[in-house]
């Protein structure tokens, strides 16, 4: 069964819902290897790598059950506005320089203001922005004239998580419809903006949830998908939230190769702390990039170590 998905796959179209349900049952060791080599069709051994800084923090008005940034949670974060634009630039040029990685501008609540957007517009200006200086934005709802002035800006991508299915989405957040999340994404696409749209997983979302947020990701037509990972903040409604096992965050990335094969899977949030002493599985598990550094409100892994754990696989960094 494994092989007749795999050969579809490595031509390029991806397996159905109906076989991604057959493939969670598949044996963890062929799943992987299947994984691996589609990967490796599509990809070779390059890996791309980004970062993010977190550029304003906390008091969203948004309700999302799982996120420390919430101003409807209790928990105990850092909360500061909007980062004066000679430390952002400081920042994201540091981020650029070092290894071949994308920098992502990420900001809590439901969107920037216009003068905010505009001081971001014109430190990516300073930067230079493009493909030379790859500047990501990760800013909430904004209005197809707000994307405008960030593709003028420089700005390359545009980040916007649909976070799970839409027949899912209301269990984790009462203040947004997962319509209009679908209608920013398009938005940021419609202004020329690559978008990096992706999910969260082990919020008690099914199977049939995980495989049917591929799909519409798929229809969406972005290239570059980030996995994330619960980590049940103290102070949030999904403190307790039993953790999922490694084993299963492997499989949902497997899965999400065969359903999505020639698309960037970024192995985001919840990384080391879900994966553990299996982090380096993720590329076995068809993985062909990575969020190194800090996330925005919890301590995440250090450049170098990634760094040398992509080398002693015999991987490579991809160029930006």
């Amino acid at each position: 069964m494994i092989e007749r998905i795999l050969e579809k796959c490595l031509a390029g179209t991806g397996c159905s819902a109906e076989e991604a349900l057959e493939l969670v049952s598949c044996n963890e060791t062929e799943l992987l290897a299947a994984a691996s080599e589609i990967r490796e069709a599509f990809f070779g051994k390059q890996i791309e790598l980004c970062s993010i800084i977190n550029a304003k923090s906390g008091k969203c008005d948004m309700d999302c059950r799982f996120c420390s940034q919430s101003g409807h949670n209790s928990t105990e974060i850092e909360v500061y506005p909007f980062m004066d634009s000679q430390s952002l630039e400081k920042q994201i040029r540091e981020d650029i320089q070092e290894g071949n990685r994308k920098c992502g501008v990420v900001t809590s609540g439901g969107k920037l203001s216009t003068d905010e957007l505009k001081e971001l517009a014109e430190t990516v200006k300073r930067i230079g922005g493009g493909e030379e200086a790859p500047v990501c934005g990760s800013l909430g709802r904004l209005t197809p004239e707000d994307l405008a002035m960030l593709k003028e800006s420089g700005v390359t991508r545009f980040h916007h998580n649909m976070e799970t299915a839409e027949n899912y989405y209301s269990e984790i957040c009462t203040t947004q419809e997962w319509s209009e999340r679908l209608a920013t994404v398009k938005a940021a696409q419609d202004a020329g903006l690559k978008v990096c749209s992706g999910g969260l997983f082990g919020m008690g979302e099914t199977w049939q949830d995980r495989i049917d947020l591929a799909i519409a990701l798929r229809n969406l037509g972005v290239d570059s998908v980030p996995i994330n990972f619960l980590y049940a903040h103290p102070g949030t409604p999904m403190k307790d939230q039993e953790p999922m096992s490694a084993e299963e965050a492997l499989k949902i990335i497997a899965v999400y190769r065969f359903l999505l094969p020639k698309v960037t899977l970024r192995i985001c949030g919840g990384r080391s702390h879900i994966l553990g002493d299996r982090q380096s599985d993720l590329f076995a598990a068809g993985a062909n990039g990575m969020m190194t550094g800090n996330y925005l409100t919890v301590a995440g892994s250090q450049y170098e170590s990634d760094l040398e754990m992509i080398q002693a696989l015999g991987l490579e960094i991809a160029a930006t």
